[in-house]
């Protein structure tokens, strides 16, 4: 005789404090509680995360100093002003646009370093 399964599941309550309530939700990032509690007890490696991409900035010095790199590169008007410039014919590659081309990479580059340390991305 085959085993019966109920159609439904059966709720189940558990009272928590608000400082383990407050863990469970950090630990969870952003999973419905009961389906975090239910994955972690009967499926550890079952765990699915369903919401966007969230990374866990590990260190905030950071994140303000690639903001501050961002602003004092002034890196979006320059290359604007460059890409003006070549759509328009007027883009001659004098020495100093190669230098504020290679300034603007390298501005890139930083900025794209930092923010990978600072998603713990880093090599």
């Amino acid at each position: 005789m085959p085993e019966h399964t109920p159609k439904q599941t059966s709720p189940f309550c558990l009272r928590l404090t608000p400082e383990e309530r407050a863990q469970l939700e950090r630990e969870a990032a952003g999973l419905p509680l009961g389906e975090y509690v239910r994955q972690r007890v009967f499926d550890e490696n079952r765990i699915k995360r369903r919401t966007r991409n969230k990374h866990t900035v590990k260190d905030h010095q950071i994140l303000s100093q690639l903001l501050d790199e961002l602003g004092r590169s002034r890196l979006s008007n320059n290359l604007n002003q460059l890409a003006k410039a070549a759509n328009s014919g007027l883009l001659i590659l004098t020495p100093e646009v190669k230098t504020a081309l290679l300034n603007a990479c390298a501005d890139i580059r930083n900025i794209r370093e930092t923010l990978m340390k600072s998603l713990g991305l880093d090599k």
